[in-house]
């Protein structure tokens, strides 16, 4: 009896400490989780709180044309003197029956070497669906137009302006009048 009395004892302070290391490593186990979880977000508010919003709007009208583009853009500021980002455009331009609709994307760089002057790039792929209406003919064409801009602006806070080149201008198939453009940039 003396075994069985001792072998009882022994099962429950066996049992005791498997059940106070189950707890221990429970404990330890959602901790972790919970640490994992305030990183995560941590890591997730400091990316959020890089990442800044904007881009452009434009608005042009003439003797029989009307011109409007949309440009929303976001980049990711790594530290004060460079971002990456993108952005997405729409341009519709009408000049009597002509029109002229330009949808596409952009990829681009900025570079601030001090703080009032920015370098940029960006690449630019629009799908460009146009139609020229004269009188008994009408031409449609749908063509890709591709841009490269090599830009050099001045900045102030969240604006800048400044002055862009497409070194892959085309003057057969670019939606652009030239090579060289003003340009003026938004983020907030």
């Amino acid at each position: 009896m003396y075994n069985q009395a001792n072998l009882l004892i022994m099962q429950i302070a066996v049992f005791g400490y498997l059940q106070k290391l189950s707890i221990f490593f429970f404990l330890l186990f959602f901790n972790n989780i919970c640490l994992a979880q305030i990183q995560n977000q941590t890591n997730t508010n400091t990316f959020w709180s890089n990442v800044r919003f904007g881009g452009g709007l434009g608005l042009g009208f003439t003797n029989g044309g009307f011109n409007a583009s949309i440009s929303p853009s976001a980049i990711y500021q790594f530290n004060n003197d460079f971002a990456v980002g993108t952005s997405i455009t729409f341009n519709y331009a009408k000049y009597l029956e002509d029109k002229r609709t330009a949808y596409g994307a952009s990829i681009l760089s900025l570079y601030n070497p001090l703080p009032y002057l920015q370098i940029s790039a960006e690449y630019e792929q629009l799908r460009v669906n146009q139609r020229f209406d004269f009188g008994n003919t009408i031409i449609e064409e749908n063509f890709w137009s591709p841009a490269l801009f090599l830009g050099l602006g001045y900045t102030s806070n969240f604006a800048t302006i400044g002055i862009r080149y497409d070194v892959l201008f085309d003057s057969d198939k670019s939606i652009y009048a030239g090579a060289w453009m003003p340009f003026v940039r938004f983020y907030f």
